[in-house]
């Protein structure tokens, strides 16, 4: 194969790879701090994206959604609306579950996202549709031969990584990453400590849905499309990246995400039908599991999140 065209699928590979790594964080920090798999997380990917589409709409009655800055905007608009929303679901759905047989709290994320995508396919206006994405970021362009470096996908995968880079320091560095830590480590020992395991948990999720809106953002600037059932490709791909890398484990799922992009490149590559990539990498996600099903970084020797 040509270089160029070989350079070109691992760009966007890479791209892939920090929208799924996003994701995937976010389930980890989920099942982190309280070992709930919220199956409704690929649904608030795709209600970030539309929120940034509505709020688009309310820039452009104002004539002012140009450029960057405009792109910015929706991102943090995405953001804290899903930030909000997901601190509401933990607070009035997953916590008080907590005593629950972790069946009951599976359902009900289920359901919430289920919920959540016929909201929008019914009363988003033509939610049912796909709908367009706004090409907000600049498109210049760098081309030797067959590959073309954008600039959009440099900025994509500069945003991407700044976000995974501020998660891990905010979990590393800060008093609010060691209570989430403690808790993920022992919940009720922390508490006895004085750690308030509530509000780790509400801002833990606040934290991991608003990552999921960075990603439905990025997803619709790269693709410049969204549509009302993209979580559910985005949240199964999100899961198996976070299982195969380590359930719990942050460098599991960010190095899970890089492995699922990685496997649709080498399958978009093998194989001339496109749509083929995803059979070729779950097929090889599925081997993984088999051969290594603890995750390739194993939480007994990993520290949680």
């Amino acid at each position: 194969m040509d270089l160029g065209f070989a350079g070109q699928y691992v760009l966007n590979g890479v791209v892939l790879g920090v929208i799924y790594a996003m994701v995937a964080v976010g389930f980890t920090l989920f099942f982190g701090v309280l070992d709930v798999i919220k199956f409704s997380h690929g649904d608030v990917v795709m209600a970030g994206a539309f929120t940034a589409l509505a709020v688009f709409g309310g820039l452009q009655a104002m004539d002012a959604g140009h450029g960057v800055m405009a792109a910015m905007l929706l991102a943090l608009s995405a953001m804290a609306a899903m930030a909000l929303l997901g601190a509401a679901v933990a607070k009035f759905l997953i916590i008080p579950l907590k005593r629950a047989p972790s069946l009951n709290t599976l359902l009900i994320t289920l359901m919430f996202g289920l919920a959540l995508r016929e909201a929008v396919r019914l009363f988003y206006p033509g939610g049912s549709n796909p709908k367009p994405f706004p090409r907000l970021l600049p498109t210049e362009a760098l081309t030797w031969g067959n590959f073309t470096l954008r600039l959009d996908s440099v900025l994509l995968v500069g945003i991407g990584v700044g976000a995974i880079v501020a998660v891990h320091w905010l979990i590393r560095r800060t008093r609010l990453g060691l209570a989430i830590r403690a808790v993920a480590q022992d919940a009720e020992t922390a508490q006895v400590m004085g750690i308030d395991f509530e509000r780790v948990v509400v801002l833990t999720f606040a934290l991991g849905s608003a990552l999921a809106a960075l990603a439905g953002v990025a997803n619709g600037l790269y693709y410049n499309e969204v549509n009302f059932s993209m979580g559910l490709l985005l949240g199964v791909i999100g899961f198996s990246a976070a299982v195969v890398g380590g359930l719990g484990s942050l460098y599991g799922a960010i190095i899970g995400g890089f492995l699922f992009a990685a496997l649709q490149t080498v399958g978009a590559i093998w194989f001339s039908v496109p749509a083929y990539k995803d059979v070729f990498a779950f097929a090889c996600i599925i081997a993984l599991m088999a051969w290594k099903p603890t995750g390739l970084i194993a939480e007994r020797s990993a520290e949680r999140v």
